[in-house]
């Protein structure tokens, strides 16, 4: 009698439960480090899942390049920092062709500069001028530079994670709607609370910072973006999400009262599939295989508050984007199909 051994595979459910597990992990990770930050380190990795990069805002010394930092270590990624000023030219972010000799003689070689790498930190990147900005433009978009006519593909995974200066508008320039666009999230990084500055002060003078483990690789982080494109939206939460985008458009059948009265400009397509793909990236992390209303909520505001143009008189009443935005989704509805 002979008998056969069958190898079990994970189910479904049991897939879409590691994937949460490990989630829940890896921000656990980077909270050793970071302080009072478990929203701002979920959006983060939900816009990475979701194949997107981030720009964190905020004021100095709150964290946000440390963050950063400490995501490539959990991650296990390749990760290099460009401190972004006003004599950066596009050569030391991309790269350069040089002339070179050796025993076949002369030929031009491509120096890679350190946009070539997994996870890049532009640091303040309002500080560097429109030209050396647009640099970025081609590697946000189709993961790839174009030098002398040749294509290079950087090695995926590959993110851009920018920092920017709310407060300083000297020696800065503001970067423009269509660069804004590539970004899947803007996240803003705020204050720490009273607790948690003690706490703060507490790790820094006291104690040295503890040390992070690598989490995942990234070929995991691969395998799960791949996970991220395949749960399922229902047509009634696709029905929200295009509301809620066309919402933000004046001119739109679907704009609010709010919309018509604040808003000059709103998002395109983009702003759409931000929050869609974002939306599947957060049900996984909520140990679900589908997207529910509430997912396509809860991203809503980091996808779309720099995809829209308060108009003067939102400036005049001192009515910021988000305070707009959150009206917005008061009065765009569920509804069912």
């Amino acid at each position: 009698m002979t008998t056969t051994t069958t190898t079990s595979t994970p189910t479904g459910s049991a897939i879409v439960e590691a994937f949460a597990q490990r989630f829940d992990v890896i921000c656990g990770e980077v909270e050793k480090v970071m302080v009072e930050l478990r929203p701002v380190i979920e959006d983060v990795l939900i816009a990475m899942l979701a194949e997107g990069n981030v720009l964190l805002e905020g004021v100095p010394g709150i964290g946000k390049t440390y963050l950063i930092k400490t995501l490539g270590q959990v991650l296990d990624l390749q990760f290099r920092r460009v401190q972004f000023t006003a004599d950066l030219m596009p050569s030391d972010i991309i790269g350069m062709s040089l002339l070179v000799q050796d025993a076949h003689g002369k030929r031009l070689t491509f120096q890679k500069g350190p946009l070539f790498t997994n996870l890049l930190l532009a640091d303040e990147i309002n500080r560097a001028t429109p030209k050396t900005q647009s640099a970025l433009l081609e590697a946000m978009e189709e993961h790839s530079v174009t030098i002398g006519g040749t294509t290079n593909r950087l090695e995926e995974p590959f993110f851009i994670l920018a920092t920017q200066n709310p407060i300083e508008q000297d020696g800065t320039y503001p970067l423009p709607k269509a660069q804004l666009d590539k970004f899947l999230f803007k996240l803003l990084v705020g204050y720490p609370s009273p607790e948690g500055l003690v706490e703060v002060a507490m790790r820094t003078t006291f104690e040295k910072y503890p040390d992070v483990q690598p989490i995942v690789t990234g070929a995991d982080i691969i395998k799960m973006r791949e996970l991220v494109r395949q749960v399922p939206v229902a047509s009634h939460v696709e029905d929200l999400a295009m509301r809620l985008a066309r919402a933000t458009q004046p001119q739109s059948e679907h704009a609010t009262a709010t919309t018509r009265k604040y808003i000059e400009a709103g998002t395109g397509p983009r702003g759409l599939l931000a929050i869609l793909h974002s939306a599947k990236a957060r049900a996984l992390t909520r140990g679900n295989f589908y997207v529910a209303a509430e997912d396509v909520r809860a991203v809503a505001l980091q996808a779309l508050r720099h995809r829209i143009q308060p108009n003067l008189q939102a400036e005049a009443e001192g009515i910021k984007a988000d305070e707009i935005l959150r009206q917005i989704l008061e009065e765009v509805k569920e509804t069912t199909k």
